[in-house]
């Protein structure tokens, strides 16, 4: 693996800045500032966004009450492909947000060498709070109001924070039935197998990062760390991805020795089964409280004791203020944007390699890729 440098990372503003586009846009400076032949309009170009479209729509929930909800749909580049992202369900969905998300999906896609660039969007809403009829409502509307905005050769949606494979065929329906007599299949990918999905794209960001970290340790990014196997792992969200990464390590050898979600988190250093994790969560609506574990809160889970430390919840969970409490000797960003640029800094002079998001969780888009030239191919 390459060798880490100092300089750009040390020439990074001491400020905190925790605006993701922001942040994204930083990004994208300092790495120009190493392809000397990127003439500036073409950098310009490829900085920002093609377009964001907003929307607003009226929906009546089960309760009887008309909300009106704010949606995003960001495409910031098309120059390799088709734009590619997943589409978000959350209270803090911001445009700035989705806009970041976007730059970074067509970073990931040129790393991982896919004829996409990137996309994303967002709602504005809190699941918790919604029935499954209000989410479907909400998913259908918000199809219909972005319109030809998607497509299968023009904008394709993904699974994210808050959805999963049923949101993604009530996508599929919504499309398929504004736009008749042709193959659609491919305006979304994440969908339920007999819908013309893949088997194994819901574990594939979190078998990804697995592969990704295993090719990592194997070419000695942390001395003395060769393999996940006896590894001691810290997971910072258990959604799809924290939670099937969890699952995963522990399959490989690794000690799962905490994880946490939106509630709070648990610890043992002696480690736990993430399985029964997953159960307790699901019985509970939380991992807090899992037997022969002790409770920690998100903040002391990002500097507990580990090998390897892997945030897969939101953006900025890693900043100036918490970064040189981090303990873990490889970190290894499951999430999209978990780390910003100012705690980069830091842990790199704390010694400490980090595995970034357009590569450790690319393999989410990989196996998107798969599907949708099925879908083509009529498989």
């Amino acid at each position: 693996m390459a060798q880490q440098q100092k300089e750009p990372i040390a020439a990074l503003p001491p400020e905190e800045d925790l605006n993701p586009y922001h942040i994204a846009q930083a990004q994208f400076d300092w790495a120009a500032r190493y392809l000397p032949d990127l003439k500036p309009g073409l950098g310009m170009f490829l900085k920002k966004p093609k377009r964001l479209v907003t929307v607003e729509f009226p929906i009546q929930t089960e309760d009887g009450t008309v909300r009106n909800f704010i949606g995003f749909r960001a495409l910031h580049s098309r120059s390799r492909g088709a734009g590619k992202g997943g589409l978000r369900y959350h209270p803090d969905v911001t445009a700035d947000e989705v806009r970041a998300l976007a730059s970074w999906m067509t970073w990931k896609c040129a790393v991982a060498d896919l004829p996409y660039g990137g996309a994303k969007g967002g709602i504005v809403c809190d699941p918790k709070t919604l029935t499954t009829n209000d989410l479907r409502r909400i998913t259908r509307r918000y199809i219909a109001e972005l319109g030809d905005n998607i497509g299968p050769h023009t904008d394709i949606l993904a699974p994210d924070v808050n959805t999963n494979a049923e949101t993604m065929a009530w996508i599929y329906d919504t499309y398929e039935m504004m736009h008749r007599g042709q193959n659609n299949l491919g305006v979304v990918t994440g969908k339920p197998v007999d819908l013309g999905g893949s088997l194994g794209r819901r574990e594939a960001t979190a078998r990804g990062c697995l592969f990704a970290t295993q090719i990592a340790l194997g070419r000695g990014i942390v001395p003395g760390l060769e393999s996940v196997k006896g590894a001691s792992v810290v997971v910072q969200g258990f959604g799809n991805a924290g939670s099937i990464a969890a699952e995963l390590f522990a399959e490989a050898g690794a000690s799962i020795v905490g994880v946490s979600d939106s509630r709070g988190g648990i610890y043992q250093p002696k480690g736990f089964d993430p399985t029964a994790a997953r159960k307790h969560k699901k019985k509970t609506g939380s991992v807090v409280g899992l037997s022969n574990t002790k409770n920690v809160s998100n903040e002391e889970l990002l500097a507990l004791p580990c090998d390897i430390l892997i945030p897969a919840a939101l953006e900025n969970q890693i900043r100036s203020d918490n970064a040189d409490q981090v303990r873990a000797r490889f970190l290894v960003e499951a999430a999209n944007g978990p780390t910003t640029p100012t705690a980069d800094r830091i842990l790199f002079e704390k010694g400490i390699p980090v595995l970034p998001d357009i590569l450790a969780n690319s393999g989410g888009v990989t196996v998107s890729y798969f599907e949708w030239v099925q879908n083509f191919e009529n498989q």
